[in-house]
């Protein structure tokens, strides 16, 4: 007998195929990515979803402190709150569009070291970057308050160049003063919001390999060819991620226009903060919120797809 029929004489017979039950077979773990996500989805609910509705509905609430509110759909809040206080809503962009364009101008080339220049100092440069969170935001802005009081070195180095000339001309200032003017804001804001700027910059740039820089080089581009042809256009997401995470919250923010600005450079979170807190009109306060966050929406949807970066969306 050969080697193989001795192979297939000792062999197992075949298994006999298991009986059909009729059951689809079970899936195992089916459910557990929506039990991770139901912990986050449950926050967002209560802390987000539900504030929102209510606020919803107390913008469309007509009534009194003393009588109550009740919701009566009055949705003329909408259009008598916008044209009442429309100039804030156009200062408010406008500062927080300037505080973003400045936080860009400074963070890009600090990122730009930081990435490719800082060698053994760039997590003592980082650090630095991140100190000022560990100080409170109020406590920020009142040291600005301090540098640009009217008998700092501040304000008198600017006296002495002659620089305060030109911003009083453009508007930016007051005479021989800084505090309670537009510069002020714009530099508490700028100030307060440059780290949002630096870590989307310096994240992006980080991960651009650096030989495509020395190709362009092989290539006999110049150093601005190269900036202007390679580092810029694959540092866009860093770029659209800074300026996003500065003007959004500058845009709503009231604090340094309270602390260093004057009842002349009001922006709309001071007046929806006057509104819930000293006048208690509830219905303007919510409805001036909803168009703050509407007008945020809408600009920032048109500034991502001008940008061709939707994929951060």
């Amino acid at each position: 007998m050969s080697t193989g029929t001795l192979a297939e004489a000792e062999a197992p017979p075949p298994l006999a195929p298991a009986p059909a039950t009729g059951k689809p077979p079970r899936r195992r773990g089916r459910w557990t990515p929506y039990l991770l996500l139901a912990p986050g989805l449950i926050w967002l609910l209560v802390f987000f979803a539900m504030p929102m509705v209510y606020q919803a509905s107390t913008s469309v609430q007509t009534g009194s402190l003393e009588d109550g509110y009740r919701v009566t759909w009055h949705f003329a809040t909408y259009w008598d709150a916008l044209s009442e206080y429309y100039p804030q809503f156009l200062r408010s962009v406008l500062y927080a569009g300037s505080a973003t364009i400045l936080c860009l101008l400074l963070g890009y080339p600090l990122a730009y070291l930081i990435a490719f220049r800082a060698g053994r100092w760039r997590n003592l440069i980082l650090i630095l970057v991140i100190a000022p969170f560990f100080t409170s935001f109020l406590i920020r802005t009142l040291a600005w308050k301090t540098i640009l009081s009217d008998g700092g070195p501040v304000v008198g180095a600017l006296n002495t160049l002659h620089v305060l000339d030109v911003t009083s001309w453009l508007g930016l200032t007051a005479g021989d003063r800084v505090l309670a003017t537009p510069l002020a804001v714009v530099c508490g804001l700028t100030y307060n919001f440059l780290p949002f700027m630096i870590l989307p910059l310096y994240t992006s740039l980080e991960r651009i390999d650096g030989r495509l820089h020395e190709a362009a080089g092989d290539l006999y581009a110049r150093p601005f060819t190269t900036f202007r042809k390679v580092t810029f256009p694959l540092s866009m997401p860093g770029v659209v991620s800074g300026t996003l995470l500065t003007f959004i919250p500058a845009s709503g923010d009231y604090v340094n226009a309270e602390l260093l600005g004057s009842t002349n450079t009001q922006m709309i979170g001071n007046v929806i903060q006057s509104q819930f807190l000293r006048i208690l009109d509830y219905p303007t306060a919510a409805a001036l919120s909803f168009i703050l966050m509407a007008a945020i929406l809408l600009m920032v949807t048109v500034y991502i797809r001008k940008s061709g970066t939707e994929d951060l969306v």
